[in-house]
């Protein structure tokens, strides 16, 4: 993306301190890393537990790159599991990169949460914190993220917690995200008694032993191969299922 001349010098007042392809740790003016692939490279910095701490450190497996995405809290894993649902979302990195800028105070420095690589080539940058829990020296720091990504071409988005329906239901369905439960035979007949919705229970026993075939369906649920409302209440017998549109991820 060109930048004109005032973005461009504007730009000039953020820096970003990153982890190269080598392992090299460097510090280049935001403009020379507008394309860099955060998503391919070493976290900034390394999620360290440590006695008294108040959130929980948690790794989270990125099923659609098999690599391992580490998180400062619950909500940091929660909020990497619903990129990982996402089908827009094709990579995950935590803790990227270091931006800074200057403050009022001298220089600031803050390093987001996500960088996230989406299907179609663009990034969103990814802050996770309550709304009830932004201090004055945070609310600046997500300011200058956004700023910093409107110059770089990239999306700033800053979330906090989940509605506690979808959460439930896409953790359940997260159990099932591996390749492991991804049975041919099994998900064609799957897909094909659910080309019409009907419920959950129903269709799995319509295709064969329930408790072998639900695995199956969840994982086809969890690929957006199937669909159902999981914002409303929580997955059950009940729950309808149906076929998801054409273009649905496939492998």
């Amino acid at each position: 993306m060109a930048a004109s001349a005032p973005a461009a010098v504007e730009a000039g007042v953020f820096s970003v301190e990153y982890v190269d392809e080598g392992g090299i740790r460097r510090h280049e003016p935001l403009p020379a890393v507008w394309t860099t692939r955060f998503e391919e490279m070493e976290p900034v910095r390394k999620v360290r537990s440590f006695h008294g701490q108040r959130s929980v450190v948690r790794d989270y497996w990125f099923a659609r790159t098999g690599q391992v995405v580490s998180c400062e809290s619950r909500l940091e894993r929660d909020h990497a599991m619903l990129f990982d649902f996402d089908p827009l979302a094709v990579g995950l990195v935590s803790q990227p990169f270091r931006l800074f800028w200057p403050g009022q105070r001298g220089r600031r420095g803050h390093v987001p949460d996500f960088f996230v690589r989406l299907a179609d080539g663009t990034t969103v940058l990814v802050d996770v914190r309550p709304d009830d829990q932004i201090e004055p020296g945070d609310a600046e720091a997500f300011a200058a993220s956004a700023r910093a990504c409107e110059l770089a071409g990239w999306s700033f988005r800053r979330v906090g917690v989940i509605a506690p329906v979808l959460l439930a239901n896409v953790r359940w369905l997260a159990g099932y995200r591996h390749p492991r439960y991804w049975q041919p035979r099994t998900a064609a007949g799957l897909r094909e008694v659910f080309a019409e919705p009907r419920c959950l229970f129903a269709g799995a026993s319509a295709v064969g032993d329930r408790l072998a075939v639900l695995p199956v369906l969840y994982h086809l649920l969890w690929r957006r191969l199937l669909t159902a409302d999981l914002s409303e209440r929580p997955l059950g017998p009940d729950t309808l299922v149906g076929s998801a549109p054409e273009g649905g991820l496939a492998g």
